[in-house]
């Protein structure tokens, strides 16, 4: 009986001790951390460079009014083996696209975040190919994580529709499709034929990967399968309810929706998807979630252990952050 005593003061102990120390980081972290996120921005990342007229070019900012149907950010470290496939399938089908609909304007943007082979060269021949007008490439001085990088991309996007798709291709790009129909359904208006209606609506279509699960499980180590798991709980219990793959790297925002999440994304590297989705959710902007095609890419940088841990540990901050309030969403809820 003595010892269950001793026991119990123990954990009592502990607990208190626990509760405690989260008190004292908690106030840390109010007093130390910035309510909104500053973006660090260096003049060379203000324009991009035309290799036709071997000029450097302003770039354009969100806030001003769309011109094109659709923004493609592509965020790009170290690609310049993944990089061209995915862009000659972009292309072929955004060009077929303007064959079936005359008035059908695009762009993508490139973002090389700090990338230290060729992936800039890549992406300039194929602006020097199709033109600037179509496709141009933001070059980041130094690296800002994937987040950082499709937050800049999408600051300087000309499109009603803004997509960031992930460079390695691993999604099919016709699959495009299915989003745009998903977001027509949630704003009532057509992407392809009402761009400037669709530009002034709030709404998020994302791609997932959920129903491909049992597959991966087969394939994938126990150990792998343990972390998937626990990262799809964290992600549950403290961010994002009613999602299945946060994760998947194609979604499609309308501008509006796209200006009001990434104005106050914080987070800049692999959990930024889930402080996004948080963010459209506690604004009540609409999410839609479609099955996508999805096939893996050898050359990832998602190292398995270390990257999970940083985006188990971005979760609980992205959490208690909002939760004691230090950080904040500059938007109001959207009735």
């Amino acid at each position: 009986m003595e010892l269950f005593s001793m026991l119990w003061t123990s954990v009592i102990y502990l607990i208190g001790a626990g509760v405690g120390l989260l008190i004292l980081f908690s106030i840390f972290l109010y007093l130390t951390t910035k309510p909104y996120p500053i973006v660090k921005r260096h003049k060379e990342e203000e324009t991009f460079f035309d290799p036709i007229t071997k000029t450097k070019i302003k770039l354009p900012n969100i806030n001003e009014a769309s011109t094109l149907n659709l923004s493609v950010i592509v965020p790009a470290y170290n690609e310049e083996e993944r990089l061209p496939p995915m862009l000659d399938e972009t292309l072929e089908f955004l060009e077929n696209r303007i064959k079936e609909h005359s008035t059908y304007k695009y762009e993508i943007i490139v973002v090389s975040d700090g990338s230290k082979d060729k992936t800039v060269q890549v992406a300039q021949n194929y602006a020097e190919k199709y033109g600037s007008e179509k496709l141009r490439c933001l070059e980041l001085v130094e690296n800002r994580g994937k987040g950082g990088a499709v937050r800049l991309g999408v600051q300087n996007a000309r499109g009603a529709s803004i997509l960031f798709a992930d460079a390695d291709g691993a999604s099919k790009f016709e699959d495009l499709v299915k989003l745009e129909s998903a977001l027509k359904d949630i704003i009532k208006c057509d992407p392809i034929t009402e761009p400037n209606l669709v530009s002034a609506k709030v709404g998020l279509a994302i791609g997932s990967r959920a129903h491909l699960e049992k597959e991966s499980l087969a394939t994938r180590s126990l150990f792998r399968n343990i972390l998937m798991y626990g990262f799809h709980f964290l992600v549950w219990l403290f961010t994002v309810k009613g999602i299945k793959d946060t994760q998947c790297g194609f979604k499609l925002f309308t501008r509006k929706a796209a200006d009001i999440c990434f104005q106050s994304l914080h987070v800049n590297r692999w959990a930024f998807d889930v402080e996004l989705l948080y963010i459209a959710q506690k604004l009540n902007i609409p999410i839609v979630e479609i099955p996508v095609r999805w096939t893996e890419i050898e050359g990832s940088k998602v190292t398995p252990i270390i990257s999970w841990i940083q985006m188990g540990c971005d979760l609980g901050l992205i959490w208690l952050k909002y939760r004691i309030g230090a950080w904040k969403i500059k938007s109001d809820k959207i009735d």
